[in-house]
């Protein structure tokens, strides 16, 4: 089964705390690895979590608040310090280039790599990153500035060979392929061998989304309609719902209502207030809604089947 791993490095929101660092998390998908957000300290836990710098080659900035990009330059500072070769490539708001410009050309003029400013239209549901992996859609959100969410999905893998059968019938190597497509093998006899007796189904493709920081908005319901798991903003409890509204952030509640409505497989909450010690509230106040949910936490791994 081909991984896809959610890392979480930070599930807090602006405010410091010793509880939660700032927003950030690291997907590795079929063995590379992707960024979402990259507050103040994300690079420390890289190194905390032993994940290794070399495999990220991509990172998606939700918008221009510090708790989500203030990250960035020390790593690519360290990727530099590191002998990074290959370009990198960071995805986000049209603000990403005048936070990020200046800051490479007084810090990072001699890097031994190119880094890439891709910016999008947060407001527009859009293809922005595609290899042999995974496509990758922003989702538009509502905050107090352009601000999007990520869709991630993974790309069908091709139906697996049954070994067995095909030594049976003495099937040619270079047909592997096609019968790999879809495609029945004829035995020099003209027998007809079906494929479904020569393969076993693919997995089905997993799909990611990541919506923060953001009022609740119906529109994202059709967006993440059915993910296998749904990363939502619940800084507050409804007990400070009035403060969510003024603030455009959700409450724990109101993420629950989207998962339950996009029947989505599983949903995780982040992106706490540093009011709450104990996020145990929040957790019930959202499963009251939808059972099947988890509260992120820094080093957690979140594998999807």
């Amino acid at each position: 089964m081909a991984k896809f791993d959610i890392n979480i490095l930070g599930c807090g929101s602006a405010l410091p705390t010793i509880r939660h660092g700032a927003s950030s998390q690291v997907l590795d998908i079929r063995d590379k690895l992707y960024m979402i957000d990259c507050g103040e300290g994300t690079q420390l836990r890289l190194r905390q979590h032993h994940i290794k710098f070399t495999r990220l080659n991509h990172i998606f900035i939700s918008h221009l608040h510090g708790d989500h990009c203030f990250g960035l330059p020390g790593l690519i500072s360290t990727l530099g310090m590191l002998g990074r070769l290959g370009d990198f490539t960071i995805h986000g708001p049209k603000e990403l280039e005048t936070y990020m410009t200046p800051i490479l050309n007084l810090f990072c003029q001699h890097l031994p790599y190119k880094v890439i400013l891709h910016t999008i239209d947060p407001q527009k549901r859009e293809l922005i990153m595609e290899d042999h992996s995974i496509k990758v859609y922003s989702i538009p959100l509502k905050h107090r500035v352009p601000c999007c969410g990520y869709l991630v999905e993974e790309k069908p893998t091709s139906a697996h060979i049954i070994r067995e059968m095909t030594d049976f019938y003495k099937i040619p190597v270079f047909r592997l392929d096609r019968i790999r497509e879809g495609a029945d093998f004829v035995t020099p006899e003209g027998k007809i061998i079906p494929n479904h007796l020569l393969t076993r189904p693919a997995e089905p493709a997993k799909k990611y989304a990541y919506c923060s920081d953001t009022l609740p908005l119906e529109s994202v319901i059709e967006q993440v309609q059915g993910v296998d798991l749904l990363y939502h903003e619940a800084t507050f409890g409804m007990t400070e719902k009035k403060r969510a509204k003024e603030t455009c952030h959700s409450t724990a509640a109101q993420a629950a209502d989207i998962a339950n409505r996009a029947k989505v497989g599983q949903l995780m909450l982040g992106h706490y207030s540093a009011r709450y010690e104990d996020i145990t509230p929040l957790e019930q106040e959202a499963k009251r809604i939808f059972k099947n949910t988890i509260m992120a936490n820094e080093g957690m791994c979140i594998s999807l089947k």
